[in-house]
């Protein structure tokens, strides 16, 4: 049977929602791995929206769900719908939407706190036992949701110092990693990968996710 991998998109642009690049490269490798790929974002306002031609903040609203439909040609599901029973993993591509959308780790770092639906369905693929991959600045938040538990992730977000010292604050151990491999917590069935936390070209950043959804469905 064909595994189900779950795939959290937090809207389209890598200054406000996902990262274009990683979320379809991650796309383009859950379906290279004869896996079919179910594309969920949360139903909630961004935190805010970013002209990606000049950086600066528009002042728009705009939806986290709806602009995330356009990355997955609007084949895309409310994050609720989706439990744990029916996907066999959850990825998370990056850009700065998993830490302003998913989580609030763009404003507070470590002492940032996740999207309830997010920490939900993230939790309950824990206690599935069933893989998780982080791409990016996605990782902070697994971070966030098992900071000061006993679960104490490894992650990477490349080498980055000042996130990687985030990371640590909130509990979770940091690996550094090269753009193009991964680094999996065996014990915790995580995997993650720096992509543009680290990388600057494209081919580069493809290897790396490509990698890590392998390892990811390798784990199911």
């Amino acid at each position: 049977m064909m595994k189900k991998i779950g795939v959290v998109l937090s809207g389209c642009g890598v200054y406000d929602g996902s990262e274009i690049h990683e979320a379809v490269l991650t796309l383009l490798a859950i379906d290279k791995a004869g896996a079919e790929a179910v594309c969920m974002a949360p139903d909630i306002d961004q935190m805010h929206v970013v002209n990606h031609l000049s950086g600066k903040e528009t002042g728009e609203k705009r939806n986290v769900l709806i602009e995330s439909a356009r990355i997955a040609r609007g084949c895309i599901k409310p994050l609720p719908e989706v439990t744990a029973a029916q996907i066999d993993a959850l990825v998370f591509p990056g850009g700065f939407g998993a830490a302003k959308n998913l989580c609030d780790f763009a404003v507070k770092g470590a002492d940032c706190s996740v999207q309830p639906d997010v920490a939900k369905l993230v939790r309950a693929m824990y206690e599935a036992k069933k893989p998780i991959g982080a791409a990016c600045i996605s990782p902070v938040l697994i971070a966030g949701i098992f900071k000061g538990d006993e679960t104490k992730p490894s992650l990477t977000i490349g080498n980055d110092a000042d996130t990687a010292v985030a990371l640590e604050a909130m509990g979770s151990s940091h690996v550094n990693c090269p753009v193009k491999e991964f680094t999996v917590d065996s014990e915790n069935k995580i995997v993650s990968t720096p992509a543009y936390m680290l990388g600057t070209r494209i081919t580069d950043v493809a290897e790396g996710i490509e990698k890590m959804i392998n390892s990811v469905i390798e784990l199911t």
